[in-house]
């Protein structure tokens, strides 16, 4: 991957493409640390710690929200609308329709995408607010002794929408005009910038005490072992051969070739496991804003209890199977290889090649949802196993800057840039040939 950025610095028009991105990268961070005029930031830390749906939203923002700044929300807000569309497009007849009319509807369905992303960051931001203006000193005290809460809660939602929607629009530019996949490298800075911060936390305490390093050596050799499993899943497939049978189309034959159709792993990313947590924390943020005495959701379904860990291995293993039936429509397939010739041997055309496949699909998204479901799972064994002991500190606060599902995020992120930079490597290299 090195060797394929050295390289695209040598072209000038790819070269301009990655000083742009750097550019709204280094933006971005800037607006995660101004701070959002209204909040207490200290009160803000002290009531956001465990390992919930607040973190997950931090994580991604790279300390953005809790820091109060005005790019608080980051691009969570698009990520859930794109995900609510995503699914509504299955289900709504008129949206798969749109999604299947060329580059207009595209255009229609992310106009679509940024209205939905509109409502769930105003959404966001009112809870986020009624939250902390329910914790003493939630609110600065120097403003709530001049007006008002209720118009201080207004002003910080105001800014925190535009702070999510500028990020939108921040992602969006990228992609045009950057090396592409905005989004996704907004929350690859996020989540970087959020392990940083935490390893230079942890330096310091280990030079304070040595003992410490061991564990930080130890954890870092896992760490390794961990971004090794996860590349050797995201690469992971099952090819298909498929042959075509020769075609006479005026004076030309076509066909008579062996392709593949490869079907991942881990075709389904990290998805079942934000579904699987978002649905789980979610109603916890809830209660936590409106009803904050009560506890018993927190004490039966809190992120380090047992009844949360068995929900949510079996909510990703549902996910898992949901969003692969979404994403690899055996049916279709089977319709399209029909109607080009295509022929998996030993398989029949219609409807038992999309059975064959459909099994092939099963099996594998089996093992994959497996492979997810444990490894969302391991900082939740990991926080009951530390217990008590020296290093745990130390080891937790690792556990929260290096969570598996950021772990996912950063590699899956980083392979698609370095195949993205190799394409346009390949294409600059032909552009003769091409021609």
């Amino acid at each position: 991957m090195f060797r394929t950025i050295i390289d695209a610095f040598k072209v000038k028009e790819i070269r301009n493409k990655i000083l742009l991105t750097l550019l709204f990268l280094f933006i971005y961070r800037l607006g995660c640390w101004i701070p959002c005029i209204g909040f207490n930031s200290s009160v803000v830390l002290e009531n956001s710690n465990g390992l919930g749906f607040f973190d997950l939203m931090n994580l991604v923002s790279g300390g953005a929200l809790s820091n109060c700044s005005v790019l608080a929300l980051g691009v969570s807000p698009y990520i859930t609308a794109s995900i609510v569309i995503q699914l509504l497009t299955i289900a709504v007849p008129a949206l798969e329709r749109l999604s299947k009319s060329g580059e207009d509807g595209r255009r229609k369905i992310s106009l679509y995408t940024r209205f939905v992303a509109l409502a769930l960051a105003i959404a966001q931001s009112v809870g986020i607010v009624v939250g902390y203006a329910n914790v003493e000193g939630g609110f600065d005290p120097n403003l709530t002794a001049v007006m008002p809460k209720w118009l201080i809660g207004m002003g910080v939602v105001i800014i925190m929408v535009a702070g999510a929607m500028f990020t939108v629009w921040m992602g969006e530019r990228i992609t045009e005009l950057g090396i592409g996949n905005g989004t996704s490298l907004l929350i690859f800075v996020g989540i970087l910038s959020s392990a940083g911060s935490a390893v230079s936390k942890i330096v310091n305490l280990c030079v304070q005490d040595i003992t410490y390093i061991w564990y930080l050596v130890l954890f870092f050799v896992i760490i390794v072992a961990i971004f090794a499993l996860i590349v050797l899943m995201d690469g992971g497939e099952r090819k298909v051969v498929v042959d075509y049978a020769k075609q006479m189309k005026g004076r030309k034959m076509y066909g008579g070739q062996k392709q593949s159709i490869p079907i991942k792993v881990n075709a389904t990313g990290v998805m079942p496991i934000i579904f699987a947590s978002a649905l789980l924390t979610f109603p916890q943020m809830i209660i936590s804003i409106f009803w904050p005495n009560v506890t018993w959701y927190s004490d039966w379904l809190g992120t380090n209890s047992w009844l949360y860990i068995v929900l949510t291995a079996v909510l990703i293993l549902a996910f898992a199977f949901f969003y692969s039936k979404i994403s690899f429509d055996t049916k279709d397939i089977a319709k399209r290889l029909q109607q080009q010739g295509g022929l998996i041997q030993g398989i029949r055309q219609g409807k038992p090649t999309a059975d064959y496949l459909s099994k092939i699909s099963d099996r594998i998204t089996f093992w994959g949802a497996l492979f997810l479901a444990i490894i969302a799972l391991l900082p939740s064994l990991a926080f009951k196993a530390i217990g008590d002991f020296s290093g745990g500190p130390i080891v937790a606060t690792l556990i929260n800057a290096f969570s598996v599902t950021g772990l996912m995020i950063v590699v899956s992120v980083a392979l698609e840039l370095d195949k993205q930079l190799s394409a346009q490597m390949m294409i600059r290299n032909h552009k003769g040939f091409l021609s």
